[in-house]
């Protein structure tokens, strides 16, 4: 009789490093290509004095490239994102920021939806049932959040509520230190909640952010409204909160699960909870469609060793879109693969503490 064993987690890192090789030559192929390539970097590679579908042959030749600037993204026309390949298709824009200038744009046509889909696949059919119904609490307006949360609660067969909160209003509030306005606010996106809750029984799953959590079970409990599991992300996520949630919030009846996602990723999955981790959470991006890294702020060209804290840059490759080497506005610690995410994750995720002025998250 002969048995077979799983190949090991080097081997396995091994293997999704050669996919994100193959993913990025892909893409930036694609991009580049003028049948296929968005204007925006087909008239970059005509300044540049290298050409990149020859040099760029694996994931660490992007380091040829400049650091993407998050300005490229703020203001018109949005249209040079498109890629040519996809111009006479429906084309969504989804924003970030925007509470102080204008904000940054993302388009999009299915990204959202392939990325929700591939999420799926991680949450457990007993804590978010197959063809129960959520509500999304937070939120919504422009953002991509509110339609890919949707779109994971139609995938499983389901129905999903939605109340909006508007985080440029609670910037505002927190900035002219008008507290009590913003907790009235907070409490208005509670109630409403609560009153849907109350309304739909068929209400299983819940996604909301930490704060919003933290308001809605001082007046409730869950487990005992029906709800079996919670999908919680933000950067409020600390290993504090995270065994409060577990232990306080969601009384160990409620499965927590926590992500880190953004409108130019997607989403970055945890590792699965392990006590021996002290409820540190490390969260592993959709490799190949997006990577992170834990570089040195100083120099960002330099990952740091694991362990080590240093600033989130950020890599999409998809036909959608093509983000290389962003610097993000979080740090975090650089930890290694793990048995279901065989690639590095970014552990203990929290706002960059290299910026001038810290930045404000008010109750999202």
């Amino acid at each position: 009789m002969t048995t077979t064993t799983s190949p090991s987690l080097e081997q396995r890192a091994v293997d999704a490093k050669t996919r994100l090789d193959d993913q990025t030559r892909e893409i930036v192929q694609w991009h580049f290509d003028p049948k296929t390539g968005c204007p925006f970097w087909l008239e970059y590679a005509s300044k540049l004095s290298w050409d990149p579908r020859k040099e760029v042959k694996c994931y660490d030749d992007l380091d040829k490239f400049d650091p993407f600037e998050d300005e490229w993204l703020r203001g018109g026309p949005v249209r040079r994102w498109v890629p040519k390949a996809y111009a006479d298709k429906p084309i969504y824009t989804f924003e970030t920021g925007g509470s102080t200038g204008v904000p940054k744009s993302r388009i999009s046509i299915d990204d959202f939806r392939i990325d929700y889909e591939m999420f799926s696949e991680t949450l457990s059919d007993d804590a978010f049932p197959r063809g129960g119904d959520w509500l999304m609490l937070g939120p919504t307006g422009p953002r991509r959040l509110r339609m890919a949360v949707e779109h994971l609660c139609q995938h499983r067969g389901g129905v999903c509520f939605h109340v909006d909160l508007d985080p440029r209003w609670v910037v505002k509030l927190v900035k002219s230190n008008r507290m009590q306005l913003m907790h009235e606010y907070r409490d208005h996106v509670i109630n409403q909640g609560l009153t849907l809750l109350r309304a739909h029984e068929g209400i299983e799953c819940l996604f909301t952010t930490p704060k919003l959590l933290e308001a809605l079970c001082e007046r409730v409990s869950l487990a005992r409204m029906g709800v079996k599991g919670v999908f919680c992300g933000g950067t409020q996520l600390t290993a504090q909160f995270h065994r409060f949630a577990r232990e306080e919030l969601l009384e160990g009846k409620v499965e927590f699960v926590p992500t880190y996602g953004n409108t130019l990723m997607g989403l970055a999955c945890h590792k699965p909870f392990d006590p021996a981790d002290n409820y540190s959470i490390t969260y592993h991006p959709p490799s190949p469609r997006a990577m992170i890294e834990i570089v040195d702020p100083k120099n960002a060209k330099r990952i740091v060793e694991y362990g080590e804290v240093g600033r989130a840059r950020l890599t999409t490759l998809t036909k959608e879109f093509f983000v290389p080497r962003f610097l993000e506005r979080d740090e975090a610690v650089r930890r290694p693969p793990c048995e279901k995410y065989p690639w590095d994750g970014a552990g203990d995720v929290r706002p960059f503490s290299g910026f001038a002025k810290p930045i404000v998250e008010g109750v999202y």
